[in-house]
């Protein structure tokens, strides 16, 4: 039995239903069982709208990827882009990750890393800095993922989804040459 060739791909406007469609179903694998059937509805509707992800695509200031299994299914992404979390005293120059997410059926073998690693690469060369990363409170894995590329925690504030409000950590990092 062959493994599944797994590409990643710099994403384009065309790729904004099927990236709409990985997001939303990628956030209610991961999320779901933390809210209530209409909160979830309603943020997945809403933020991950093919709507959203045209105007996501569409913007030179963020960078998109997907990893596609055998050149056809889209099985993750990753996007980058100017930091928007709630970060005190926030330099203008900041960068952010802003989504990365993987279909369960293919983590655990490493194409997180990939994805993260490619975004990160994007956001240096464009001389983003600092870094953040959003992490939901109690998602450790992600978390340790973060950590092993140099994250760290500098603050927290909540996430609405809904009538939900989750505690979100944020984590930051300098550009390599800095640290």
């Amino acid at each position: 039995m062959s493994h599944p060739v797994v590409r990643i791909r710099r994403a384009q406007a065309a790729d904004a239903v099927p990236l709409a469609a990985l997001a939303g179903t990628t956030f209610a694998d991961t999320f779901g069982h933390l809210y209530p059937p209409e909160d979830l509805a309603a943020f997945i509707t809403h933020y991950q709208s093919v709507e959203t992800y045209a105007r996501v695509l569409a913007d030179p200031d963020v960078g998109v990827w997907l990893a596609d299994v055998d050149d056809n299914d889209c099985v993750g992404f990753v996007s980058a882009g100017r930091c928007k979390l709630p970060v005190q005293d926030m330099h203008p120059g900041a960068g952010v990750i802003r989504q990365l997410y993987v279909l369960n059926a293919f983590q655990k073998h490493g194409l997180g890393s990939r994805l993260l690693q490619v975004a990160l690469t994007w956001l240096d060369e464009r001389k983003f800095e600092p870094l953040y990363v959003g992490v939901w409170s109690e998602n450790h894995g992600a978390q340790r993922l973060y950590e092993r590329y140099g994250f760290s925690k500098c603050g927290e504030y909540e996430f609405p989804v809904g009538n939900t409000r989750d505690r979100e950590f944020i984590l930051s990092r300098a550009r390599p040459e800095a640290r």
